[in-house]
């Protein structure tokens, strides 16, 4: 019968809830996660003792979500530093000392039933399936697997305690012949030795300090490996079942947007709907292209999903870290600051990544602020000043800090500011008419306006985007997306003329031929052509060259009907792509405006809206 403490099981609910709350003043944007994990500890921390299998939670999201530091912080507060390891498993054979879950417990002393929190992080390095989900050979670290699956590590060094015995066995009988024979052994030690103590007391599984250990003699140590060996718990697996496992990766195949970590233009807010769309399933299908079936079944079910920052929390999380640098300011040097608004935008234009999350943001901060802060407080220190107001003036581009009756200037143009700036006049101009020839047939077609379109990207080359909501794919809207990627090219035709278009086109081109590709072999779109061409092997393979006329007829149908489209809608082209080319970047509402002006009204749609028909309605369902 296991006795339950009341008194201790209510002072350790308190110690949760006041975690809760010290995150989430710690992290913004995230509280659903610290709710979540917060609620899954509670068994584990009120009550480890009624545990018979380890509690396993899995966090997932992008780089810079703050996945590994919120983990850290809630070990640092429940004071569970000294039962904490930090492990990162690697599917590399090299020579390492430690090649499994099994020795690194040993050696952190983790192998006495105690509760101890594990944190396995980078997970997706550790994949057993290669690119193209083949199983790949591995040699450590495989008893992973066995943890996961009922807390229990048998043990792998049984010879080992017959070694030291032996070992042991043979010191003792040479140090008794020397007696004998009268030769002198004060010199000798017969002291176990740290080293030694240390494996003896992962192998016995003993409570006992090291260093204690470490003063027993040889004959001691022999006694209690003996009377070890004589119980045969020592064989036994050890069981953590008291521990509380921890997984945390990032998954490009669930999180799609993953690789545009260079992208600093596209909306926070666009980048966090999609996230937002991300469920389990789709973690364990991406986890089933890293791993085995039974070893993704091993996860379990616990997975806490990150969504990327949205535009708020960057805002939140920028003001959080100038009022640190006040905070500190004064407390250090006694000195007041001010900052205006104009400051916090300058590190939101140049600091925020969505992709990335809060390091770059962290980042600027320290180049906008920090870095050119020491100036300004020199001038304050000289002239005896105890406030400092910091502002950026936009048009001069200057940090300007107000001290007293002084005016500091620092010339400053943020690093994205500045590459921005760079892009030449005429390739904006250009670019504003090929973005704008995917809006207005987006428009067209879709009934909508599209999230977001830029013409000035923060790249060292001009480029743009045009950014469409998520669309349910049918026969109608792949016909329709096909000529959304092909107006692009072709509005550069109409306004610049056949001989100036630009090479821009070629990504679009690749997606319409993949798109045309998919409609004709894959999804049976095209009447003339009803068998599956997209099977491998040979059995099922078919001759996909039957199929190419086709495809080309259907490509150069949809040209000539994208045409016609934009030669209708050519007064609103020309007039977005004026005012793209002025302004860089539009949203949806401002597109909706002009649309409408030129007789094309169009709905505004959020983040995170899916296009598709009303089936239920079709379906005469209530």
């Amino acid at each position: 019968m296991i006795t339950i403490d009341k008194k201790l099981i209510k002072e350790r609910k308190a110690t949760l809830e006041n975690c809760k709350a010290f995150l989430k003043s710690e992290f913004i944007g995230i509280d659903s996660i610290i709710d979540d994990l917060l609620d899954y500890l509670q068994v584990w921390y009120l009550m480890p003792e009624v545990l018979n299998r380890p509690v396993i939670v899995n966090l997932w999201g992008m780089t810079g979500v703050g996945k590994t530091d919120l983990i850290r912080k809630m070990i640092k507060f429940l004071n569970y530093q000294d039962r904490f390891a930090e492990i990162e498993l690697s599917n590399v054979d090299g020579t390492r000392w430690n090649s499994s879950v099994t020795q690194i417990f040993g050696n952190l002393d983790f192998n006495n039933e105690k509760p101890a929190i594990v944190l396995f992080d980078e997970i997706q390095r550790f994949n057993t399936l290669d690119q193209d989900g083949k199983p790949m050979p591995q040699t450590k670290f495989t008893d992973f697997w066995e943890l996961l699956s009922d807390g229990r590590l048998s043990k792998k060094d049984k010879d080992d305690l017959d070694y030291y015995l032996f070992n042991y066995l043979a010191k003792s009988k040479e140090t008794q012949r020397k007696k004998e024979k009268g030769e002198d052994i004060s010199g000798e030690t017969t002291a176990l030795g740290v080293y030694d103590a240390k494996a003896l007391k992962a192998a016995l599984g003993m409570d006992e300090d090291v260093f204690e250990m470490s003063e027993m003699t040889e004959s001691e140590m022999i006694n209690l490996i003996m009377q070890a060996k004589k119980k045969k718990k020592i064989y036994e697996p050890v069981n953590h079942s008291k521990t509380l496992i921890i997984i945390s990766g990032n998954l490009d195949e669930a999180f799609q947007m993953a690789n545009q970590t260079s992208e600093s233009d596209v909306d926070a807010d666009i980048f966090h709907s999609f996230t937002k769309k991300i469920t389990v399933v789709d973690v364990k299908n991406a986890l089933s292209r890293k791993f085995r079936p039974e070893q993704v079944a091993r996860f379990g079910n616990i997975h806490l999903i990150y969504n990327s920052l949205r535009k708020n929390d960057f805002e939140l999380l920028i003001q959080k870290e100038i009022d640190r640098v006040k905070k500190e300011t004064k407390e250090k040097i006694g000195i007041t600051l001010t900052v205006t608004k104009n400051v916090n935008h300058l590190i939101y234009r140049n600091g925020v990544f969505p992709v990335q999350g809060v390091r770059p943001v962290f980042s600027s901060v320290i180049d906008i602020l920090d870095a050119n802060l020491s100036k300004f407080v020199f001038t304050a220190i000289i002239s005896n000043e105890k406030k400092i107001n910091i502002d950026y003036d936009v048009a001069a581009k200057k940090l300007i800090a107000f001290v007293g009756a002084k005016k500091v200037e620092i010339p400053y143009v943020g690093r994205i500011d500045k590459i921005r700036q760079s892009n030449m006049e005429d390739a904006v101009a250009n670019i504003s008419v090929h973005e704008c020839g995917h809006a207005v047939t987006y428009m067209a077609l879709m009934g909508m306006a599209p999230l977001q379109l830029k013409s000035k990207l923060a790249s060292s080359y001009a480029g743009g985007f045009t950014f469409p909501h998520e669309i349910h794919e049918t026969k109608q809207n792949i016909l329709n997306k096909i000529k959304i990627y092909l107006a692009g090219g072709i509005a550069e035709e109409i306004v610049f003329g056949k001989l100036e278009a630009s090479i821009g086109r070629s990504n679009d081109r690749e997606n319409v031929t993949t798109l045309a590709i998919d409609f004709v072999r894959k999804y049976g779109f095209d009447e003339e052509f009803q068998a599956m061409y997209t099977l491998e092997g040979v059995p099922y393979s078919m001759d996909r060259t039957v199929t190419d006329t086709d495809i080309e007829k259907m490509i150069a149908r949809l040209v000539g009907e994208t045409k016609e489209l934009l030669s209708k809608h050519n007064d609103l082209l020309k007039a977005l792509s004026i005012e793209l080319c002025i302004k860089g970047s539009m949203t949806a509402k401002e597109m909706a405006v002009i649309s409408k002006q030129y007789g094309l009204p169009v709905l505004v749609k959020e983040e995170g809206y899916l296009h598709i028909s009303d089936y239920k309605k079709q379906l005469g369902s209530k």
